[in-house]
């Protein structure tokens, strides 16, 4: 009895129930993929925009390797470069005077590049750390080549080599959204801040920060993970020097056609940034806060009727940004079964939801990371499935009372 579209196992999101959305097909045996952090929650942001971030190249242009022969980097679009100083002065979360910016083929392509200059003139092959969890791919982006000249080295917390070594800083860190420095903390060390998630949407800004090396992505920051576009901001002009040279060798460059529409896209964030609180509501930030927010409250609220999973708990801090107090609303949940759990991954898996093991970011396979920047009807999903393991567990434990097991 009822709606026949629960029978079929069609549903609607809550934005497509306000003309805002599609009807997708989703019933218990569609399986949700929330093991990557792919950020399409924001297609609804930029559909509103309609051609305001419109790129149109011509046949004739971008032929050249070159892009600005003055330029140390030269394969960066000037234009580029203008709209990533523009967006950091605007948002206020990094000093953008007295560095040189290299681009990248996303932030993994300038990880590499900076691994390579740090580590190119040191007399033996140096370890890498991080202090666990650490973000998953780190170590296979590093011992990938099996370079001679660095090394995956493991969690910085039990690095205790009298030896240089390179320390990555992630934060806010992937994966539990924490915001933290360096762990090693003495003599040799070269640091290397990966700042992907340092955005007013999933953490609060409170200060410009002016580390010797800084990494952001257009994927984190707008959600344009398929242009592919990093930018790395270097205080060592000779390191970035470096940089530019592997990326030279690496592949000539990075593609115009990708710079250009991200220089588009990140120019029209920052002008949207002048009219917080807008009533055309073309705020990127604004709206990307709001939505992250509800969906952390969401997911807050059906946890704690739970008795099987704990969520991380962040501190108010006011945000330079917004002007107002606020928490982290991290782009991955960091779930933590209860105790006796063991493998946190295989209890998200039978109700056909993937997501990643504690144990591939050097932890507890107690945990998982969650996306929460999938489409809104991933994340219903999301919840209904949670929800349901929430009364399944509920209803054992009343049978095993009633029984007296």
């Amino acid at each position: 009895m009822g709606g026949t579209d629960q029978a079929r196992g069609t549903r609607r999101s809550p934005a497509a129930a306000n003309g805002g959305g599609v009807t997708r097909n989703l019933n218990s045996d569609t399986v949700i993929n929330l093991d990557h952090g792919d950020p399409t929650m924001y297609e609804s942001f930029w559909r509103k925009m309609g051609d305001k971030c419109t790129v149109v190249i011509k046949g004739h242009e971008c032929l050249s390797y070159f892009s600005n022969i003055k330029n140390p980097c030269w394969f960066l679009e000037p234009k580029l470069e203008e709209s990533i100083k523009s967006l950091h002065g605007a948002v206020g979360n990094a000093v953008t005077d007295g560095y040189s910016i290299v681009v990248g083929t996303g932030s993994s392509q300038l990880l590499q590049a900076v691994l390579y200059a740090v580590s190119c003139d040191q007399p033996n092959q140096i370890n890498v750390v991080s202090p666990a969890p650490y973000y998953s791919s780190y170590p296979e982006i590093i011992d990938l080549v099996r370079s001679g000249l660095y090394k995956w080295g493991g969690d910085a917390h039990g690095f205790d080599k009298d030896e240089p070594f390179i320390e990555l800083v992630t934060s806010p860190n992937n994966p539990n959204g924490v915001i933290r420095g360096s762990v090693v903390n003495r003599d040799g060390g070269i640091l290397i801040h990966d700042l992907a998630y340092y955005w007013p949407q999933y953490t609060p800004i409170t200060s410009a920060l002016d580390f010797d090396i800084m990494l952001f992505t257009a994927s984190k920051c707008t959600g344009h993970a398929g242009s592919r576009i990093g930018w790395a901001l270097v205080k060592d002009k000779e390191v970035a020097k470096k940089m530019i040279k592997f990326m030279e060798v690496n592949t000539i460059g990075v593609s115009k056609e990708s710079q250009i529409r991200v220089a588009k896209i990140l120019q029209v964030v920052a002008d949207g940034c002048k009219r917080f609180g807008s009533p055309d509501g073309d705020n990127f930030f604004e709206f990307s806060k709001s939505l992250m927010s509800k969906r952390w409250e969401i997911l807050r609220e059906t946890v704690k009727k739970t008795r099987m999973f704990t969520l991380p708990k962040y501190p108010l801090q006011h945000c330079n940004y917004t002007g107002d107090v606020t928490q982290a609303h991290p782009a991955f949940a960091w779930i933590k079964c209860k105790e006796g759990i063991e493998d946190c991954e295989k209890v998200f898996r039978g109700q056909n939801i993937l997501t990643r093991s504690g144990r591939r970011f050097g932890s507890d396979p107690g945990y998982v990371r969650v996306s929460m920047v999938s489409k809104e009807e991933d994340f219903d999903m999301f919840i209904e499935r949670l929800s349901a393991i929430q009364s399944f567990n509920t209803m054992a434990m009343e049978m095993a009372l009633q029984t007296g097991m």
